[in-house]
């Protein structure tokens, strides 16, 4: 990294102690060759702009004692919003992941953006206030949506399930609505970012698959999610079944969303005279035993196995996670799924293969959502953008 040379930058260095490359002075010193005034210039700034703490004092330090540098995540606070097609989950939550308060609200995806993102804001605000904090504590809101997001834009991209929300400028409508940085993004990118940070940060590659009331994929190589030239990477719902026909909220027939769904289990077992209106419902019902909704899990299983054994073989990834509402409650659809990939992928593509149930559950998004909005607004070229207006 440009970190390494003697011209390093103030967030260079906060790049280097987030990354915990540099634990004190004399590691940052050692790393880029700075020389004592000019180390002192760039950690005063880092410290007075509460970017970075120095505490306690580092084991074994021989002489003057070497204090730790920390990067001071109690101090920088992001909102993180997930949306689904029938709710919304907010959260506050601190740069090291404590989540200070949540709150859950019931939407519509398909209303209006301009009213949906103003409810949210709204309730972000109540949040806030009832945690007593400020907007002014927060750095940025991280924002994930189930639709195709061309990042470059912050803007959603063709969404099926939210058509009117086509281009529609969700980052800067609410960072108008706020008066802070907004990073929009794909849901299962931000379930799979959130999953890998969390609990697998050692995995080259995860594949997270969210099934709720459609089906999308997060792809996660090196620790950053793989968006694809238009958003459209892990559209996986969309793969069209032989077979299969009903109509999708795309317009075309047939596709796995249609028929392997958390949404399309609930149309199924209406068609048949239950009051089963969403994925949440049915998973419960698998939960608590129902023979029809395990059976019908079962067969969707069975088929979301059968295109992600095409997935497996294609990305050869390390680790396989299964999330959203229809993993809430049980192993069917893991099981059913995983014994349709082993069955139609070679040993090569499984062998090393680890297939889980996501284990951050609800909160898998806001973890991720937490983690892009550090990303970006504690990146180097931001920090110092920062540090060069206060200066």
């Amino acid at each position: 990294m440009a970190g390494t040379s003697a011209s390093a930058s103030a967030g260079e260095i906060l790049a280097l102690v987030r990354s915990g490359r540099a634990r004190t002075r004399r590691d940052v010193q050692e790393i880029t060759g700075l020389s004592r005034s000019t180390l002192a210039l760039r950690m005063s700034q880092l410290i007075n702009a509460g970017y970075v703490r120095e505490v306690g004092q580092a084991a074994g330090s021989t002489g003057r004692p070497a204090k730790i540098l920390s990067f001071d995540e109690a101090r920088q606070l992001v909102l993180a919003v997930d949306l689904g097609a029938t709710h919304a989950n907010l959260a506050i939550v601190d740069a090291g992941g404590q989540i200070i308060a949540q709150a859950h609200a019931e939407l519509r995806i398909e209303v209006a953006p301009d009213e949906t993102l103003r409810m949210l804001a709204k309730r972000l605000g109540e949040l806030l206030a009832r945690a007593g904090r400020g907007i002014s504590e927060v750095v940025g809101v991280g924002v994930g949506i189930p639709a195709p997001v061309r990042f470059a834009t912050q803007r959603p991209n063709n969404p099926p399930l939210m058509p009117s929300w086509h281009d529609f400028p969700v980052g800067e409508t609410l960072r108008s609505l706020l008066g802070v940085p907004v990073f929009v993004d794909n849901d299962a990118n931000l379930m799979g970012l959130g999953e890998t940070r969390e609990r697998y940060p050692d995995a080259p590659s995860l594949l997270f698959v969210k099934i709720g009331t459609g089906i999308g994929a997060g792809v996660i190589l090196h620790g950053e999610p793989e968006r694809g030239i238009a958003g459209g990477a892990g559209d996986i719902g969309h793969i069209r079944l032989p077979d299969a026909h009903h109509r999708c909220t795309c317009g075309a027939s047939g596709c796995l969303a249609t028929e392997a769904s958390g949404g399309a289990i609930a149309r199924m077992l209406r068609d048949e005279g239950r009051d089963v209106l969403s994925a949440t419902e049915v998973s419960r019902l698998v939960g608590e035993g129902d023979p029809r909704a395990i059976a019908l899990t079962e067969r969707a299983g069975h088929l979301l196995g059968d295109v992600l054994a095409t997935s497996v073989a294609l990305l050869n990834p390390s680790v396989l996670v299964l999330g959203g509402a229809m993993s809430a409650h049980g192993t069917t659809l893991l099981e059913a799924a995983r014994e349709r990939i082993y069955e139609r992928t070679v040993p090569l593509a499984t062998r090393e293969l680890f297939i889980a149930s996501s284990s951050l559950g609800a909160d898998a998004a806001i973890q991720g959502a937490r983690h892009l909005v550090i990303d970006q607004t504690f990146s180097a070229d931001a920090v110092d953008s920062r540090l060069e207006l206060v200066g």
